[in-house]
C-alpha cells in the first residue's frame, strides 16, 4: 500500500537534503517517491520546494498553513501522488513539528479511515542536537528538542559523517536508551550512508500511533516556541557590469546577516537558507545554522551569473521586528559590494507566537 512519512525535528536537522536524497535513492531501488515542502508563509515560494525541483526530485509544496491543520489539502496532494504511481511521499512541517503526530497522523486516521498507510513517525536530529540534551547544556530550544524525540517511532540521526565512528555509537545508544519507544538509525544524508536502512525502515514499518505522555502546556517548551520568528523573502538580483560569481555572493550574505546576529545580541539562529538560481536552472544554496557555525555551502553555481532570483527563508529566535531589519541590510550591504540591483518582490516576517 502507499505509504505517507511524516519528517519531523529541530531546524537544521538536514530534512531537506534528507528528504530529496531519500526520494531519489528510494526511486532509483525500491519504487517511485515524492516530496512535499510545507511552510506558513502565505503565498511563497519556498526555498526547499524549488531547490527540490531544480534537483531534478518529484515535489510539491504547501503553505499558508501547518499540514496539521489542512488535512483535505495534504489528502489532495497525497492522492495526486499516488495517482502519479507514486508508493511514498516524504513531508516536512514548519516550525517544529511538536504535536504533528497527533494532528497529522491521529487526524489522517480519523478523517479517512483506511485510505492513507502511515510510515513509522520519522524525528531527525543531529550531532549538535543530541550533546545539547546528552551533556544538558543549557540551551532555551532543549524542551523542543526532547518533545521532538519523544514523538518518534523513528529516529534519525544525521550527518554522521561529520563524527568519529565511536562518537557516532555513543550517540545512537545514548538516543536508544533515553527513547526506548523508537527505532534509532544513524544516515548522513549528504554521503548517502544508510539510505538502504531508512528506505525498508519507512517502506515495511508502520505508524505506531501512539499517544506520547509530553506536557505541551509546559512553560519552558511554550516559551522557546513563542521566542521564533519567520521570515521570507523573494527577490531578483541584476549585474550591472559583466557577471559575477552567485556562489560567493550567497556566501557573503550568510556570514553577513551571521555576524548581523551575532553583533545585535541574538547568538540563537536556527535556520537560514539561501537559495538563488539563474534562468537556465544553474542554482546555488548556502545554510546559516547559527552565529557561532560556518556557514555551510549546500550547492554551488557550475558559472557565472548575471542575473539570480533569490528566496531566503528563515526561523530565528529573534523579535520579527529587528529580524526583518538585519535581514534588509545584509541583502542591501552584499549587493552593494557586488554591484547588484536588487528588486525586491515579497517579504513576510511575523513572530510564532503571535
Amino acid at each position: 500500500m502507499n505509504k505517507f512519512a511524516v519528517f519531523s525535528g529541530f531546524l537544521g536537522a538536514g530534512k531537506t537534503t534528507a528528504m530529496m536524497t531519500l526520494t531519489a535513492y528510494y526511486t532509483g531501488r525500491h519504487g517511485r517517491a515524492a516530496m512535499i515542502s510545507n511552510d506558513l508563509g502565505h503565498g511563497v515560494t519556498l526555498a526547499d520546494d524549488r531547490q527540490a525541483k531544480l534537483a531534478g526530485c518529484r515535489c510539491a509544496q504547501i503553505t499558508d498553513e501547518c499540514i496539521c491543520f489542512v488535512r483535505d489539502e495534504l489528502a489532495a496532494r497525497l492522492t495526486a501522488f499516488y495517482a502519479d504511481g507514486c508508493d511514498l511521499v516524504l513531508s516536512d512541517i514548519p516550525g517544529f513539528g511538536v504535536g504533528a503526530l497527533e494532528h497529522v497522523y491521529h487526524g489522517l486516521t480519523a478523517d479517512y479511515p483506511g485510505r492513507f498507510s502511515l510510515a513509522p513517525f520519522t524525528v531527525l536530529t543531529e550531532p549538535r542536537s543530541v550533546d545539547i540534551l546528552r551533556r544538558s547544556l543549557p540551551d532555551d530550544m532543549a524542551p523542543i528538542l526532547r518533545a521532538q524525540l519523544m514523538e518518534a517511532d523513528l529516529i534519525v540521526l544525521n550527518k554522521c559523517d561529520l563524527l568519529p565512528d565511536a562518537e557516532q555509537q555513543t550517540q545512537l545508544s545514548w538516543l536508544r536508551e533515553h527513547f526506548p519507544q523508537a527505532q534509532v538509525l544513524g544516515l548522513s544524508a549528504r554521503t548517502g550512508e544508510g539510505l538502504e536502512a531508512l528506505s525498508l525502515a519507512l517502506k515495511n514499518g508502520a505508524a505506531s500511533l501512539r499517544h506520547p505522555e509530553i506536557d505541551y502546556e509546559n512553560a519552558a517548551l511554550i516559551r522557546a516556541m513563542d521566542s521564533l520568528s519567520e521570515y521570507y523573502l523573494q527577490g531578483h538580483l541584476t549585474v550591472c557590469c559583466n557577471d559575477f560569481d552567485g556562489t560567493a555572493f550567497l556566501t557573503a550574505l550568510a556570514e553577513r546577516l551571521r555576524d548581523g546576529f551575532a553583533a545585535g545580541g541574538f547568538p540563537t539562529v536556527p535556520h537560514f537558507k539561501l537559495l538563488a538560481w539563474t534562468p537556465e536552472g544553474d542554482y546555488g544554496k548556502t545554510d546559516l545554522l547559527g552565529v557561532d557555525r560556518p556557514v555551510e555551502l549546500t550547492h554551488r553555481f557550475a558559472r557565472p551569473c548575471t542575473q539570480l532570483a533569490l528566496i531566503l527563508n528563515a526561523s530565528a529566535a529573534c523579535p520579527a521586528a529587528p529580524l526583518k531589519a538585519l535581514v534588509r541590510e545584509a541583502v542591501s550591504a552584499v549587493s552593494a559590494k557586488y554591484q547588484l540591483e536588487f528588486m525586491l518582490f515579497k517579504e513576510e516576517c511575523f513572530n510564532l507566537g503571535e
